[in-house]
């Protein structure tokens, strides 16, 4: 193995770090490429305070699936989190530069809070979809804008320049439309027959019945209708999964020919706000087998609040979460080692607007912000202090960060709110209220950022992982 450590790599200049990570690639198989050709190389990314090794093999490999001797698959992985600010999105809004569209992964997992406003008739009343089809909508048209067919639905939002149509349709049924696969074929156990056998490591062995929850699933119809797999052979990425809850909205998106390696798809929710429990704020969970390695996805919008004090109900959000998340169990047999609990899943992913705040005054923040001191903000920051002292995300991963505060802007605008006498009353001190965390072995972050848009007060934020799973054996895909 090689280490190399990266101590000033600032992520706010993405191009910056790619030419570095080339370069870097580039002196060591130089070195090292002839004399070990046919030995893994791994390179180590991170500070010095936190370290990961990434085998060099994926990196090389930005678009396909590499498998080696052990049989396990790297997949490239992108994440991203976006406060939206109870604003719905027009056609015009475009969002290639977010989802990195010109580096294609293999699996998209995008989250959202406050696609509706989080107004009494949204949360006790009755949900509003319409805004998460049009999320939908256009994150289609960004990852199959070769391949793009436009949802349709009985009436439809069209924009003045003809150029996009949302559909005017329930998000069940636009669901329906960008998957590949019936429904019941991601959620049930697909092990071969014959694999039981006492103590076996394998997960779990053929059910003759599913014991999941429809409601738990997803957002979609069970029957394959003509807007669905019927349409796949024109797109390049299926949706898996989506779910909303009031503001909060989950969407799993992978390139279409992986989605056959998906079974034992669940998905369970958790409300955390009003009187603790309502779903204004809390989580969305997605758990999955893929291939032989089960994944979690979880988006969440915890406590709001800059008061003193307020990391601690943030903190009890977490816990109740990790506590509360129960995936239905699907198959029957005692060796079954599909879990039902975040923590027990091999590979996990936190995103969401966390929103915990930076523990200085708004003008000491404010100074520090000019200076572009990062490390000495990052210090002040909530959830690296309450994550190091213990109190939460404790065995969690969180990359450096490298760039500035992604709340609160003046909308439309790229001020934080209360630098004006506009926007004195809005004032919030900035800080990096979203976030993406993970947890378990074999996952290596590639980047970690923010991205420019003025649709809303947050900045979204990204990042990129390569996953490694256990491969299924040559022959036992799932159809």
């Amino acid at each position: 193995m090689i280490g190399v450590g990266f101590s000033g790599i600032t992520l706010m200049n993405q191009d910056r770090t790619n030419q570095q990570a080339s370069s870097l690639i580039g002196k060591i198989l130089s070195v090292k490429g002839r004399n070990q050709s046919n030995k893994e190389i791994e390179v180590r990314f991170g500070s010095s305070e936190e370290q990961y090794d990434l085998p060099l093999q994926p990196l090389l490999s930005r678009e396909k699936s590499t498998k080696a001797a052990s049989e396990n698959i790297s997949f490239r992985v992108f994440v991203a989190t976006w406060n939206v600010g109870g604003k719905s999105p027009d056609s015009k809004l475009n969002l290639d530069d977010i989802l990195q569209v010109r580096e294609e992964s293999d699996i998209y997992v995008l989250g959202f809070q406050e696609i509706v406003p989080l107004n009494a008739g949204n949360v006790l009343v009755i949900e509003d979809n319409e805004p998460a089809v049009k999320w939908l909508t256009l994150i289609n048209r960004s990852l199959n804008k070769a391949n793009f067919v436009p949802l349709r639905g009985p009436r439809s939002i069209g924009s003045p320049g003809g150029s996009l149509v949302f559909p005017k349709t329930s998000l069940r049924k636009a669901s329906k439309a960008l998957r590949t696969e019936n429904k019941r074929k991601l959620k049930t156990c697909n092990c071969p027959i014959g694999l039981e056998r006492k103590n076996s490591k394998e997960f779990c062995f053929r059910c003759p019945q599913s014991q999941t929850n429809e409601n738990d699933i997803s957002s979609e119809d069970d029957e394959d209708g003509p807007n669905g797999p019927s349409s796949a052979n024109s797109i390049k990425y299926s949706l898996v999964a989506s779910k909303q809850m009031v503001g909060i909205f989950l969407t799993v998106w992978m390139r279409k020919e992986l989605v056959q390696y998906v079974s034992h798809l669940r998905i369970s929710c958790v409300g955390r706000g009003i009187l603790g429990c309502l779903g204004n704020k809390g989580c969305i969970s997605v758990s999955m087998l893929f291939h032989k390695t089960t994944l979690c996805f979880l988006c969440s919008h915890l406590a709001s609040g800059e008061k003193e004090g307020d990391e601690l109900r943030r903190n009890s959000d977490v816990i109740e979460i990790l506590r509360n998340t129960q995936f239905p169990r699907i198959c029957k047999t005692s060796n079954s080692r599909v879990p039902e609990k975040i923590l027990d899943h091999d590979r996990v992913i936190w995103l969401g607007d966390l929103n915990y705040r930076i523990a200085l005054s708004y003008s000491d923040t404010g100074k520090l912000l000019k200076e572009k001191a990062w490390d000495t903000l990052y210090n002040n920051d909530q959830l690296k202090i309450e994550r190091e002292a213990g109190r939460v995300f404790k065995g969690w991963k969180e990359g450096k960060i490298y760039f500035a505060p992604t709340y609160k802007y003046s909308l439309n605008s790229d001020i934080y709110a209360g630098e004006t006498v506009e926007t004195k009353s809005k004032r919030r001190t900035p800080a990096w209220c979203d976030r993406i965390l993970w947890h378990g072995s074999e996952i290596y972050q590639l980047s970690y950022e923010r991205k420019e848009s003025r649709f809303s007060d947050h900045r979204p934020v990204c990042a990129t992982f390569w996953v490694s799973v256990e491969a299924m054996e040559d022959g036992s895909k799932r159809r």
